[in-house]
């Protein structure tokens, strides 16, 4: 799962929130330099998310309340 933040802000309650989710184990955090360099661990993740989004298996959340509202259904 790649989750894009606007506002750095917010991530302690998405972290707290993914975590509730059955099957998470756990939630890191990666930052994306200014010089655009994408690490071998990087390109491994992203292709794993193109993987997953290509299979059907990703959720799409337009802003922080709709996140909320998925998360509040489960």
């Amino acid at each position: 799962m790649i989750i894009t933040l606007e506002d750095n802000a917010l991530m302690s309650d998405i972290k707290r929130t993914l975590k509730m989710i059955r099957g998470i184990a756990s939630v890191r955090v990666a930052t994306i330099s200014d010089d655009n360099t994408i690490t071998p661990a990087m390109q491994r993740s992203i292709n794993k998310a193109r993987c997953e989004y290509a299979n059907g298996e990703t959720i799409k959340c337009n802003s922080p309340e709709e996140m909320q509202r998925y998360f509040d259904s489960l």
